[in-house]
């Protein structure tokens, strides 16, 4: 993994080669090298080498992290006798002190201000694991009952009505009966909020245009009581047929999967254009990914975002709504590109996000952002934008 291996494929691949481990004894394994895929700066910095062997890194984990003893921790990490002294000073910077590269901790202070230390800390912890009911199935007061039932203690998420967030040790829900009735789907609260801005409403023609697995495609075809019709577009066809089965599993009829990009004119009454990204606002769902990117990811999307944005405007009736979203933290992606926008089409115009029912504490100077250490989403922005009548 340090070299560059994905750690979920890593942890996969030696846990099925080593099948008589106990469960405590998997799950210590997996901690092992997530952690010390996730701390490997501030590992460094406490045993001042930066190309420590790994027995080390886990030892300066233990120790320096876990405050597990000196002599255990060793032991633990076959690090042998002799270990070094940690460096008992504090990291002088927050790339060392929350274990980022240099150069995404100096774009996290650049684009956040004060606020970045609080969102580097929280991207070093665990996301919640955030359920969205199905309103086709059930409510969300029902689902929280039926989980109960099934062992799961949840509590509902603060900012969509359609939130439940595990309150406990993470279940597999994969084997829960309410999963395979389709009452539910994992999916981020910040997530659903992006599906709610485009209020999407019974017998209307909405377009997904960026449907990946599909999880805001269900959503939106839920709000629309699986009436009018839907379409989900998206380049990777093998996520496309993971769709369909999802759709029948949810109770929608009426999904149409569109292999190839939707033509101009479609006169959609709302389009959703949750648009390939640079990804900054899921860091805390991997260890090692803010190590597998590079710089150049902060400029590589923007003008790719800018022509998904043009095409899904061609899309839109008039009166009708567009919603561009991303799951980052960088403007040259989020207000910039909407800038670029509004400049090439005056007959689109910004609106408030969620007017009515989204809490001014998901806004930020007219956009919805929301944040790990604010919210306790991923990160996300979106654009509500809405054609001229004329």
């Amino acid at each position: 993994m340090l070299a560059g291996s994905p750690a979920e494929r890593v942890v996969d691949r030696t846990l099925r080669a080593h099948r008589s481990l106990s469960r405590d004894q998997r799950q210590a394994l997996k901690e092992a090298i997530f952690n010390v895929g996730l701390w490997r700066r501030r590992l460094a910095f406490l045993l001042d080498q930066d190309d420590a062997p790994s027995p080390l890194l886990l030892f300066a984990f233990l120790h320096g992290l876990a405050h597990v003893p000196a002599a255990e921790a060793a032991s633990l990490a076959g690090a042998g006798e002799g270990v070094p002294i940690l460096n008992p000073s504090p990291p002088p910077s927050l790339a060392l002190r929350y274990s980022l590269p240099d150069w995404l901790a100096d774009h996290f202070s650049r684009e956040l201000g004060p606020a970045a230390d609080a969102f580097c800390a929280h991207l070093n912890v665990p996301g919640p694991i955030t359920l969205r009911v199905n309103p086709l199935r059930s409510s969300r007061e029902e689902l929280a009952e039926r989980l109960h039932s099934e062992g799961v203690s949840t509590l509902p998420g603060p900012w969509s009505p359609l939130a439940l967030h595990i309150d406990g040790p993470r279940p597999n829900l994969y084997a829960l009966p309410s999963l395979q009735e389709g009452r539910f789907e994992v999916q981020d609260e910040g997530s659903q909020l992006l599906g709610l801005l485009l209020e999407a409403l019974p017998g209307e023609t909405v377009v997904d245009l960026c449907a990946g697995a599909g999880g805001k495609t269900l959503q939106l075809g839920a709000a629309m009581r699986d009436s009018g019709r839907l379409f989900a577009h998206d380049p990777d066809p093998e996520r496309l047929d993971r769709l369909l089965q999802r759709s029948s599993r949810a109770g929608l009829t009426r999904v149409q999967v569109l292999r190839t990009p939707p033509t101009s004119g479609l006169g959609a009454d709302r389009v959703l254009v949750d648009a390939p990204c640079s990804e900054l606002g899921s860091l805390r769902r991997g260890p090692d990914q803010r190590f597998r990117i590079t710089p150049d990811v902060l400029a590589r999307f923007p003008p790719l975002q800018l022509d998904i944005l043009q095409r899904g405007a061609d899309l839109v009736r008039p009166g009708g709504r567009l919603v561009y979203a991303t799951c980052t933290v960088n403007r040259a992606e989020n207000e910039d590109v909407v800038s670029a926008f509004l400049a090439a089409r005056p007959d689109y115009r910004l609106t408030r996000p969620g007017a009515g029912w989204l809490s001014d504490a998901c806004l930020r100077d007219g956009f919805l952002f929301v944040a790990p250490h604010s919210h306790g989403t991923d990160a996300f922005f979106a654009a509500v934008l809405e054609r001229s009548a004329g």
